[in-house]
C-alpha cells in the first residue's frame, strides 16, 4: 500500500464502533479535501476488513447522504448495512444512516482530542458534515 492508503486507513481504524464518516471526511481529515473517490479506492484495496481491533472498519464509511457504497468490496452494501446495524447504526426508510445522530466528529475517545494533522482550530460542524 502507498503512503495516501495507509493514512485513509489509519483514520478509518479511529471511527469508533456505532458511527460513520463519509469518503469525503475521510480525506478532510488527511489532508486531502478532494480525494474522496481516491479514499475509496484506497479502502476497496483494504487488506484488513472487518471489526477486529487490528482490523480496518471500512464498512464504517459511506456516501454524503448516508448511503451504502454500491461497490462495497466485502459483500456488497446490504452486508454493509447488515454491518453498521449489528454497531446500533440506525437508518431511514431509504436505507441511509442517520447521518445526524451517527456521523462521526472527527473526536477521539469522546473527548476534545483531534486526529494528528488536523488542525486544532477545525470548526467540526463546519468541515466535517458535508
Amino acid at each position: 500500500m502507498g503512503e495516501f492508503a495507509e493514512r485513509v486507513f489509519g483514520v478509518v481504524r479511529r471511527i469508533p464502533a456505532g458511527k460513520v464518516a463519509t469518503y469525503g471526511q475521510v480525506g478532510r481529515l488527511i489532508g486531502a479535501p478532494r480525494a474522496a473517490r481516491y479514499v475509496g479506492y484506497a479502502l476497496r484495496a483494504n487488506p484488513s476488513p472487518g471489526v477486529d481491533p487490528s482490523s480496518i472498519p471500512c464498512h464504517r464509511v459511506v456516501f454524503k447522504d448516508g448511503r451504502m457504497a454500491t461497490g462495497f468490496a466485502f459483500g456488497g452494501p446490504d452486508e454493509q448495512q447488515r454491518m453498521l446495524e449489528a454497531e446500533g447504526v440506525l437508518f431511514d426508510e431509504e436505507g441511509r444512516v442517520l447521518m445526524e445522530q451517527f456521523q462521526w466528529d472527527g473526536r477521539l475517545d469522546n473527548d476534545d482530542a483531534c486526529l494528528p494533522g488536523m488542525p486544532a482550530d477545525l470548526d467540526r460542524e463546519a468541515e466535517l458534515a458535508d
